[in-house]
């Protein structure tokens, strides 16, 4: 039996899978990586994306972070693929319980997926620092220099987990819970080199673990089965 097969076959079987996706979930809705850095950002910014999204940037820069966030992070037009619709599929199925996402994009909710932890928030909620006001994404991408309150003029600042931020302990409890209980957990599109999602793949306790991924991963050893291919080729041929 090939990995395909075998993969398809666990599928049918499994009545307990978590989904655990990075960036490679969403470039295939056209969101780039922001870690695979081209010639664009370095004519246009004068520092890496990693050192733009930091929380000390954010705070010392306000302007010029919001200048990278909508150019790059706002990806409101993007729509959903078909691996986000087959997820969303699964789910209703009752296959699937969950998804543990590094994105920050909302594409997993727009395909229809209901239980979605969110490792690193999303660019859909936008809260005013003093007084808690919600903006939507659509307000933030039109509004100009450091977006503020329509309510108290303070400064809005996106949901998203920043390098140097935490977590939210509750996301990062609720997604150890799903992994430790699944009975199939597939990953897709991460390089599972940023902690501490990356670590997520310790609690997993079964003899399912899937790891799709074009390009190799330092966990790959760890996967009991291993398919180097774009998630769209993979997830299009499940049927339910």
């Amino acid at each position: 039996m090939d990995t395909m097969e075998q993969f398809l076959k666990w599928v049918k079987e499994s009545d307990n899978i978590v989904f655990f996706g990075g960036a490679g979930v969403s470039t295939e809705s056209g969101i780039p990586d922001f870690r695979s850095v081209d010639g664009l950002y370095n004519q246009q910014y004068k520092y890496p994306p990693e050192t733009i999204l930091s929380h000390s940037f954010y705070r010392n820069n306000p302007e010029e972070f919001y200048r990278f966030y909508r150019n790059k992070m706002l990806c409101l037009d993007a729509k959903p693929n078909i691996t986000h619709y087959k997820l969303a599929e699964l789910e209703k199925a009752g296959k699937l319980k969950g998804i543990v996402t590094q994105n920050i994009d909302g594409l997993h909710q727009k395909a229809g997926s209901k239980n979605v932890m969110e490792l690193h928030g999303s660019v859909l909620r936008n809260y005013c620092e003093r007084c808690g006001e919600f903006m939507s994404a659509e307000d933030v991408l039109h509004s100009e220099g450091i977006p503020t309150c329509p309510v108290c003029g303070g400064p809005v600042k996106p949901d998203v987990v920043l390098y140097e931020e935490g977590l939210n302990q509750k996301t990062l409890q609720d997604a150890v819970f799903y992994i430790s209980h699944a009975d199939m957990l597939i990953i897709g599109g991460t390089s599972l080199a940023v902690y501490p999602a990356a670590g997520l793949i310790d609690y997993y306790r079964g003899n399912k673990l899937v790891l799709i991924n074009k390009s190799a991963t330092p966990k790959d050893g760890r996967a009991d089965l291993l398919i180097k291919d774009a998630l769209g080729n993979v997830f299009s041929k499940i049927e339910i």
